[in-house]
């Protein structure tokens, strides 16, 4: 007779067998070690704000990171303490990233071009310990010290050389922390799941709101930001993020590259054409990273200084709908692939990509150039839905809109200390976009929920309207709004941006304009301006435009 053996299995918490498996924990800090080991002499690049270049390698900034931890240590910095940076991207923020998360406390990215009075509430929120900054910073942080009180000290990130004088209680200098440290650290072991980092985003109504990421939220999303589905890193890559590092982690890059071994070209604060192509060029970058007016930005000082040929293979592109006029630009004009990205500061931030695969780059161009002005598809682990005004699942047929709702490991369930979760519904993150999504998986933003126009009852996409007038070859940037009107509640308002040396009127791009959206969604007026306004991460400020021109066609005498 044969025995029974009795099944010893181990269950889990829902009673489920378990697996044999190790449980060891995915801690940001091992993305660095990984780095460090595996590519060592790969560089990281950094414009500093003394003005030269500052080079070291995965190596070197380990050993720093280590001596910035018993630095924090010795600061009484404690495991959940949050420590804020207002910072560009260097190297020195680079540290921080990794060793304030390596010793179980949470970095706060705090975006210096915020208002004041928002740049106060956040660090009271997270109630900060110690706030990093840079040069540049400083005089925020001297007019609003006093309403800070759980702040115990500042930290200048210089050297003894340029710390300056100033009225921060408490001011310590960067370099001189690290001086004597011992560079090798005994990094703690704690569930994947404690905080890493706390970014405040300024995309919803009220006061900023706090995204709090976990540890394996983050190395999630970087061995998915590596991957083919995403950015597609390799040891190979020269990434320049000129997304600032105080903002949705500059799209995970600073985790990324040390996964994939990818160089690393940090701008400081260059943001401006000539800087950005300075950097471009000599460290011959081939990935850049930012949003749509960055690349507008490089692309107006390359057309004045009638440059065609630049390293530059992709640029991956988010934070706004990318026009399909600078799609092809950068194609037929420079040889470089446009690849659109979305997410938010609530997806960690990256969720969907579209990258070059040998099918999409075998279409005929105008077929390609009209894909690369979605979103692309979603990342393994990120899910995606569109739902409508009844809360109903939209079909995924190309034409149907709804709000786009994501979820995964890498999505926010919660603001920070905040119980409303009515951007969460039924386990969702409700985004706030309005999306179609088609059979294939492609999704587009049709338009943000606040941005859309409704005229007599009827919806009016800006996206849409911009996406045409940006192929206008007198055209360099273009926004439309709605405006007040009597009748039919709002109307379009296009304001328009023209490159240097070219002429327009309102009749040109109104012609322009007909015949390729229905008739009733032509905007009842076109402004000329010398610019649009900008938030600090470079999305143009509708808000403001509504603002500044609500009443623009009752002043106009255009309403009839």
């Amino acid at each position: 007779m044969q025995s029974v053996v009795e099944d010893k299995s181990p269950t889990d918490s829902q009673g489920q067998f378990a697996g044999n498996m190790m449980t060891t924990q995915m801690l940001v800090i091992d993305l660095l070690d990984f780095g460090r080991k595996t590519f060592p002499q790969q560089e990281i690049v950094s414009r500093r704000l003394e003005g030269d270049i500052h080079r070291y390698t995965y190596a070197d900034c380990w050993c720093r990171t280590g001596q910035l931890a018993h630095a924090l240590t010795e600061l009484g910095v404690q495991a959940g303490d949050c420590v804020a940076t207002l910072a560009w991207n260097t190297y020195r923020h680079m540290e921080l990233y990794y060793a304030v998360s390596g010793i179980g406390a949470v970095l706060h990215t705090v975006n210096p071009r915020l208002f004041s009075e928002q740049i106060e509430y956040i660090i009271n929120h997270a109630e900060d310990r110690y706030v990093f900054v840079d040069l540049g910073f400083v005089d925020i942080l001297e007019a609003i010290q006093d309403q800070l009180p759980t702040v115990r000290g500042y930290v200048i990130l210089t050297d003894s050389a340029t710390m300056p004088k100033t009225s921060l209680a408490n001011a310590l200098c960067y370099e001189e922390l690290l001086q004597q440290q011992p560079d090798t650290f005994t990094w703690p072991r704690f569930d994947e799941n404690s905080a890493a980092s706390l970014c405040y985003t300024s995309g919803t109504t009220g006061h900023p709101k706090g995204v709090l990421y976990s540890h394996r939220a983050l190395v999630l999303h970087a061995q998915a930001t590596v991957s083919r589905a995403l950015l597609d890193l390799q040891s190979d890559t020269v990434l320049l993020p000129m997304v600032a590092m105080y903002h949705a982690s500059a799209w995970g890059a600073p985790y990324a590259a040390p996964l994939a071994g990818s160089k690393l070209v940090l701008p400081g604060k260059g943001m401006d054409g000539a800087s950005m192509w300075e950097l471009i060029k000599s460290e011959q970058v081939n990935v850049g990273l930012g949003v749509p007016t960055i690349w507008l930005t490089l692309h107006n000082y390359l057309t004045e200084q009638e440059i065609t040929v630049t390293p530059l293979e992709r640029v991956c592109v988010g934070g706004a709908a990318s026009p399909i006029g600078m799609v092809r630009t950068y194609a037929e004009r420079y040889n470089v692939y446009w690849q659109p990205i979305w997410g938010m500061t609530e997806t960690a931030p990256l969720a969907t990509s579209l990258p070059p695969t040998s099918a999409l780059l075998a279409l005929p161009k105008e077929q390609r150039y009209e894909l690369q002005t979605t979103a692309g598809r979603a990342a393994f682990g990120v899910e995606m839905d569109i739902f409508d005004a009844d809360d109903q699942p939209v079909a995924h047929d190309g034409t149907s809109s709804g709000e786009l709702r994501v979820r995964g490991p890498w999505i926010c369930s919660q603001y920070y200390k905040n119980d409303d979760l009515s951007s969460f519904p039924n386990g969702w993150l409700a985004t706030g976009d309005i999306a179609v999504i088609d059979p294939q998986g492609y999704m587009r933003v049709v338009d943000r929920k606040k941005d859309v126009i409704k005229s007599g009852g009827e919806w009016i996409s800006s996206l849409e309207i911009e996406n045409i007038v940006s192929l206008h070859e007198a055209v360099n940037e273009c926004a439309v709004v709605g405006v007040k009107h009597p009748k039919w509640d709002e109307r379009p308002l296009l304001l328009v941006v023209l490159n240097k040396g070219m002429q327009a009127d309102q009749a040109t791009i109104l012609e322009y304009l007909h015949g390729k959206i229905a008739k009733w969604w032509l905007p009842d007026a076109v402004e000329f301006v010398a610019e649009l306004p900008k938030t600090g991460t470079g999305k143009v400020r509708k808000n403001d435009l509504r603002d500044q021109y609500f009443h623009y066609l009752s002043t106009q005498g255009k309403t009839s």
